[in-house]
């Protein structure tokens, strides 16, 4: 079974960066598609972002695009996501996933999730 850690949450003020890490164990990391999720207190999980194997293809949520950016350190094991002019709208817990296939929005098509990073952005 495959074990995400998220990492690399904090309080920021608008207009500031996070950069938040995602560390994987199990050698079948390299094959999965990896994402990212958010989700406030009696909310949906949002998708945010979502990278392939090799990181050639990526697909963000509308709300972020052109200020998030995923990347994958396959040696590492690892996927990250770089968020620069943050929101207070993008406050969240921010979750860590993967799965073996296709990109996918809903978050019940991943198979594998961190425990979450927290995300807050002041106004």
């Amino acid at each position: 079974q495959v074990q995400l850690v998220e990492s690399g949450g904090g309080l920021v003020q608008a207009g500031g960066s996070l950069r938040l890490s995602c560390a994987s164990s199990g050698r079948t990391f390299r094959s999965y598609t990896m994402g990212w999720f958010r989700q406030a207190p009696g909310k949906e999980r949002e998708f945010v972002a979502a990278i392939n194997w090799n990181g050639g293809r990526t697909y963000y949520a509308d709300s972020v695009k052109g200020r998030f950016t995923i990347s994958r350190d396959n040696a590492k094991n690892t996927v990250y996501l770089q968020m620069n002019s943050l929101k207070p709208e993008d406050t969240n817990v921010y979750y860590c996933a993967a799965n073996g296939g296709v990109f996918t929005v809903g978050a019940g098509g991943w198979a594998y999730w961190g425990q979450g990073t927290q995300v807050t952005v002041s106004s």
